[in-house]
C-alpha cells in the first residue's frame, strides 16, 4: 500500500552533515507528518558560486552515514547527478514527475531554516515552487522567523504555503564544524561519530582555506 503522506525534502550543501540538520529533519517529519525526508546533497549551489566545496562524493557519503540509523531518513543524489545549478523548484519538479509517472500524486515539504526563508523572493521562481510544494521553516538560533505578514508581503496569495515551525535552536554551522577541524578542535556531540571518522579518515577540512567559507 503506498504511503499517502507528504514527502519532505532537506536540500544543503551538507559540507559537512551535522546535528542541526538531523534535528531540523526530524522536527519537521514530526510536525508535518512526513513518511520520509529525503537528504539532497546540492550539485552545484546557486548562492555559493565561488565558494570552497568538497567533492560531492564526500558529502554524499557524508550525509549517507549521517542518516542511516533513522529509517525514515533518505538519501536522493538527484542534484550531484545532473549538471547545472540546484535548483529548488527543479528538483521538487522532478520529484513530482518521478512519482506521477508511477501513478502517485505527491506531496512535497521542502525544509528551510528562518535563515534561509528570507532570502525565498531571491529564488529561482520561487512562486512556482510555492505553487509546487509547501515549505516547513525551522527556526536556527541568531535569526528569527519572518512570520506570516512577511509571507503575505512577499507573496500574497501563499500565506498557506509557508508552515513556521519550532524546533530546537541549535546554534551550529557547518561553517563552525569546517573551522574545527581546521583548528583541531573536537567535533564530538556536533557531528555523528561516523561522519566524524570520515572527516578524518578522508583529511578533509585540515587547511586555513576552510576557516573563511
Amino acid at each position: 500500500m503506498t504511503d499517502a503522506r507528504p514527502v519532505g525534502v532537506m536540500g544543503g550543501t551538507f559540507d559537512p552533515i551535522h546535528v542541526g540538520h538531523l534535528a531540523a529533519a526530524e522536527e519537521a517529519r514530526e510536525a508535518m507528518g512526513l513518511s520520509r525526508v529525503l537528504f539532497m546533497p546540492a550539485g552545484v549551489p546557486p548562492h555559493k558560486p565561488d565558494a570552497a566545496i568538497s567533492a560531492p562524493a564526500h558529502r554524499v557519503a557524508m550525509a549517507e552515514l549521517a542518516i542511516g540509523d533513522n529509517p525514515a531518513f533518505r538519501l536522493s543524489r538527484l542534484e550531484v547527478d545532473r549538471t547545472g545549478p540546484s535548483y529548488t523548484v527543479d528538483t521538487v519538479a522532478l520529484l513530482i514527475a518521478e512519482a506521477q509517472a508511477e501513478g502517485r500524486e505527491p506531496e512535497v515539504v521542502v525544509i528551510v531554516s528562518s535563515e534561509s526563508v528570507r532570502g525565498l523572493p531571491t529564488w529561482h521562481e520561487p512562486e512556482r515552487l510555492l505553487g509546487l510544494s509547501r515549505l516547513a521553516v525551522v527556526p536556527r538560533d541568531g535569526f528569527t522567523s519572518p512570520g506570516r505578514s512577511w509571507v503575505a508581503e512577499h507573496f500574497p496569495g501563499f500565506e498557506d504555503r509557508i508552515v513556521f515551525l519550532d524546533s530546537p535552536r541549535l546554534k551550529l554551522s557547518a561553517t563552525e564544524i569546517r573551522a574545527r577541524v581546521a583548528a583541531g578542535r573536537s567535533l564530538r556531540y556536533l557531528v555523528p561519530d561516523a561522519v566524524i571518522a570520515y572527516i578524518g579518515d578522508h583529511g578533509l577540512y585540515q587547511d586555513d582555506l576552510w576557516r573563511k567559507n
